[in-house]
């Protein structure tokens, strides 16, 4: 993701007006506007986005409508903000919607890209209450542990730390992690296939553990992504929590889906 330094203003120019006499709200006419200036390019990523009260004082609205309009574009990932500095345009990829989820492994590797994954931790735990609600099961069960380094041309992109609940989820501990892709082997071994996926996204600084991994300075800025995947019937089998390396990866979501897609440097 290119830094927040370098990325610039947005034009306001060429803009189309908010209707007044419609049943469309404000806010929401302004989401549109900002989306087609995206899908245009002529807003790119990284670009820095009009204040809301520059917003407000183009379109001839308030600066609450803006704020609402923005906000709910950062919510659905279209948009981030940076503390003290604004708002900025994602990262945009484009991709067709499938049935079926695609793992990193294989998101990776369809870039022309190498993945690799280090096993950190594999381990069984007994359900707490939380997981237990998660995945439906009852407290105590065992659910699969574990931590996961992923890179990108050896160069480490992802920490992650998630669980795995299914019947027979102990067969993991025998399973091959760093070489085998996890999606795969649930649905071609245990006859799982992730079809679904629901992910909260947010901007988060490293501490001294994860930068130790991620191989950047404490304090840095990531993406810290949690996500439940789902199976057949809407059964839950993965919950799990990635930090991002965001000077790696592009975190991106596609405008116009209900659903994020992500990408990834060329990294060496």
């Amino acid at each position: 993701m290119r830094k927040v330094i370098q990325g610039k203003t947005m034009s306001l120019e060429n803009t189309r007006p908010i209707l007044k006499k419609t049943a469309l709200p404000r806010y929401y006419q302004l989401k549109e506007i900002i989306r087609a200036k995206i899908r245009s390019q002529e807003w790119q990523p990284g670009d820095l986005l009009p204040s809301e009260r520059e917003l407000g004082e183009l379109y001839g609205i308030s600066r609450m409508t803006a704020r609402q309009a923005v906000s709910e574009l950062v919510s659905e990932g279209i948009l981030y903000r940076e503390r003290g500095i604004g708002t900025f345009v994602s990262q945009v990829f484009s991709s067709q919607q499938t049935t079926r989820l695609t793992g990193f492994t294989e998101l990776v590797e369809a870039q022309g890209q190498k993945a690799r994954t280090k096993v950190l931790v594999a381990t069984l735990r007994p359900a707490n209450l939380t997981s237990a609600r998660q995945f439906r099961i009852k407290v105590g069960q065992p659910i699969f542990y574990m931590r996961r380094l992923r890179l990108v041309n050896w160069t480490p992109v992802v920490l992650e730390r998630g669980c795995i609940s299914f019947n027979g989820c102990e067969q993991l501990l025998e399973e091959d992690l760093e070489q085998n892709s996890l999606f795969q082997l649930l649905e071609t071994k245990y006859g799982l296939p992730p079809l679904k996926s629901e992910h909260d996204l947010d901007i988060g600084r490293v501490g001294v553990e994860e930068s130790g991994y991620l191989n950047l300075p404490i304090g840095s800025p990531v993406h810290i992504m949690h996500g439940t995947i789902y199976t057949e019937h809407d059964l839950p089998i993965v919950d799990c929590t990635s930090i991002y390396r965001n000077t790696s990866i592009k975190l991106v979501r596609q405008v116009d889906q209900d659903y994020p897609v992500y990408a990834f440097h060329d990294v060496r």
